[in-house]
């Protein structure tokens, strides 16, 4: 029974992880320095380094440091990516604004 939720917790870690990777691939450089939120550079291997641990730990069954990259994942994503978001062309404009 623990092993499903461990696993679970895995898979999910995971699933996190790389859409942070994504989102950290996508927004400019220049958003990074202008939010003062170290590099981009720094977060791209922060959480591809997570997403292999968590990715490890899927494949594996066992994940001693999934917690350290969950805690970067959650870091990058509540904290950076909404300062960051609204920089560069990565702007969902519609007719009337944002949105």
């Amino acid at each position: 029974m623990f092993y499903w939720i461990w696993q679970l917790v895995y898979l999910v870690t995971f699933v996190a992880s790389l859409y942070a990777l994504i989102e950290a691939i996508r927004t400019p450089a220049q958003a990074f320095e202008v939010m003062d939120k170290q590099t981009k550079k720094l977060w791209v291997i922060l959480t591809a380094v997570a997403s292999g641990l968590s990715l490890l730990a899927v494949l594996s069954g066992t994940g001693m440091f999934v917690i350290l990259g969950l805690v970067a994942t959650l870091i990058f994503l509540l904290d950076v990516r909404p300062a960051v978001k609204g920089m560069g062309g990565n702007q969902n404009n519609g007719p009337y604004g944002p949105w």
